[in-house]
């Protein structure tokens, strides 16, 4: 059966997010300040959220980007306005501030 000509309908862009863990060691260690430091630096296009835990305890407090899935780990409030410009304005994520775990780089 031939493709339609019809264009099919483009799913909209997913909305970039800022996951910043609320949970206990988290928490402990500052998070509700770094949360507090990237609402007040507010990026058009993206949502800040706290978030429940993420799974990274041992290096909180922890911070998602999403779509793209960069994870950030023991973010203190001075690296908040390093990420907000670096990453969320001009697109180039904090390699420096990149949890280990997850972001596994070999030289």
């Amino acid at each position: 059966m031939p493709e339609s000509d019809a264009k099919k309908p483009e799913s909209p862009p997913e909305v970039r997010c800022v996951l910043v863990c609320q949970h206990q060691s988290c928490l402990r260690n500052g998070s509700a300040s770094v949360l507090a430091a990237f609402e007040a630096h507010p990026v058009s296009g993206v949502k800040v959220e706290a978030s429940g835990c993420q799974g990274q305890c041992n290096t909180g407090p922890t911070v998602r980007v999403t779509p793209e899935e960069i994870w950030y780990c023991r973010v203190k409030i001075s690296d908040v306005p390093r990420i907000v410009e670096e990453h969320l304005q001009e697109g180039k994520p904090v390699k420096a501030l990149f949890n280990p775990r997850i972001h596994l780089y070999y030289s």
